[in-house]
């Protein structure tokens, strides 16, 4: 189940990018968001992850991840990118604060 509030954490990262952020590959939207929820995990402490995941997210935000979630599903090129960008600082995050076994 832990790992499921780490999809919607890394969900809401890439429904709430800045679109305009300057492009470094292919994907503009998803360098945007891997860059920021990279640096959301490395700036949070485990404390203020742990809350944010047991805190209840608002309806339009439970709509992007939703819209986000497909949009990863559907495209495996948009999902290898975004996975490879923010899976290992993240895990890494994830381990160091216990929420999965390490």
């Amino acid at each position: 189940m832990k790992a499921v509030s780490g999809f919607v954490i890394i969900c809401a990262g890439l429904a709430f990018a800045p679109v305009g952020a300057p492009a470094q590959g292919q994907y503009p939207l998803v360098d945007a968001a891997a860059a920021r929820l990279v640096q959301k995990y490395q700036t949070s402490s485990c404390e203020q992850l742990a809350a944010e995941r047991l805190a209840p997210k608002p309806p339009q935000r439970e709509a992007a991840i939703q819209r986000v979630g497909q949009l990863l599903r559907q495209d495996p090129q948009i999902r290898m990118e975004f996975v490879s960008r923010v899976a290992a600082p993240i895990v890494d995050k994830m381990i160091v604060c216990g929420f999965i076994p390490g």
